[in-house]
């Protein structure tokens, strides 16, 4: 699945607005920073753990949208967006 530029960067603003809202950007930096080489193998797990993280999802609050989650593990499955991340993150 292809993201245009526009997409990513709000999905980037809303993950980062996520991670604000509940104080978590040191533990988000870590986890991003440690798997960055690892992030093709965590976007296939996003993606086989779909219709479990829609039930959770819900109960914590996330979108619930059709195809968000492959939308996500798009995106989290190059490096270049993990780098907007963090950077957005460390602002």
């Amino acid at each position: 699945m292809d993201l245009t530029v526009e997409r990513q960067q709000q999905m980037i603003a809303h993950l980062t607005a996520w991670i604000r809202e509940r104080e978590l950007e040191s533990l988000a930096v870590l986890f991003l920073q440690a798997n960055k080489p690892l992030a093709l193998l965590g976007s296939q797990a996003l993606l086989f753990f779909q219709p479990v993280l829609g039930q959770v999802g819900l109960m914590l609050g996330w979108r619930r949208e059709a195809g968000v989650w492959a939308e996500y593990a798009a995106l989290l499955e190059n490096p270049d967006s993990i780098d907007h991340i963090l950077s957005s993150l460390e602002c």
